[in-house]
């Protein structure tokens, strides 16, 4: 069973406001999005985390660990998993978490559909405490990204965005917004607004910008990703390592709203395609991007 499946034959439609199958979302006097079965319940799931990890989050003595990789692991990523998982198991669909067993590449590429899930991306910033951590939900359906849900519970902010539902935007409880990317193309009077990553790559993008007007935001998480989706940032390169369920929601979102998001080639991200669950570098770029990415250095 595939997602058009689910959408044609379940969808809640609200032309008022947004309505959902556990009664959440309140009906609003201007037309908003309209929510099917599969996004509601990436929204509860994600919006669900987020409060299982915000209780945690308020401990001043959270636990953390280092896995393998070197990278850190707490009690929240663990428990927003958990949490994920028992709630989209009633679909069909397998759940691949950055914290679930890792399947071989023989197993996974059965799977044409199935949830990809990264629990707590921006792990060091729930360590340091900036807020600037997200739940990524996503589904991908032969190897798309259609469906993605990134929720900031200690902005109270949340995205969600794909085909056929456009890209919305809620920030503390308010009525869900609809996003774009911006069409900006960059001069001395119009830098471009590009966000970098707070811990990786930063001499690459100096050389990368170096042509280019711009003004410089560094954010943690998929958050960055969002920023682009909703125009307040024109271009997010990243040069450093990611895995799948780093972007895969994001990139739902930003395509939604009109955005790209690339590998170095200006080719789309596309998923479960290989062994490794590495992305290469890659883009995010706003609408008008043909206007003036010669003018950056890829190489």
């Amino acid at each position: 069973m595939t997602i058009s499946h689910i959408v044609r034959g379940r969808r809640l439609f609200a032309k008022h406001g947004v309505t959902a199958d556990n009664g959440r979302f309140a009906a609003t006097d201007k037309p908003t999005m309209q929510v099917d079965v599969i996004t509601s319940a990436l929204i509860v799931a994600a919006e669900q985390a987020g409060a299982a990890i915000m209780n945690i989050y308020r401990n001043e003595a959270t636990e953390t660990t280092i896995k393998a990789d070197g990278s850190p692991l707490t009690q929240a990523d663990m428990a927003a998993h958990r949490i994920i998982a028992e709630h989209l198991q009633r679909f069909d669909w397998p759940v691949l978490s950055e914290e679930s067993a890792e399947l071989p590449f023989a197993t996974r590429q059965q799977q044409h559909t199935y949830f990809l899930v990264d629990p707590l991306d921006g792990t060091k910033e729930f360590i340091h405490r900036t807020d600037e951590f997200t739940v990524n939900i996503a589904l991908i359906e032969n190897g798309v990204a259609v469906r993605g849900v990134v929720f900031a519970p200690a902005l109270d902010l949340i995205y969600v965005g794909g085909q056929g539902i456009g890209a919305w935007k809620k920030a503390d409880g308010n009525a869900w917004q609809a996003i774009q990317v911006s069409n900006r193309v960059p001069s001395a009077s119009s830098p471009l607004r590009v966000v970098g990553s707070r811990r990786h790559g930063a001499e690459k993008l100096a050389a990368m910008l170096t042509d280019v007007p711009h003004e410089l935001d560094n954010r943690g998480s998929a958050l960055k990703i969002c920023q682009v989706a909703e125009g307040s940032a024109d271009f997010y390169p990243r040069l450093g390592p990611t895995s799948e369920w780093d972007t895969a929601a994001g990139q739902a979102i930003v395509e939604a709203a009109g955005g790209h998001l690339t590998d170095m080639h200006l080719q789309p991200l596309r998923y479960n395609q290989k062994d490794s669950l590495l992305n290469p570098n890659f883009l995010v770029l706003n609408q008008s991007y043909a206007q003036w990415i010669s003018r950056l250095k890829l190489a």
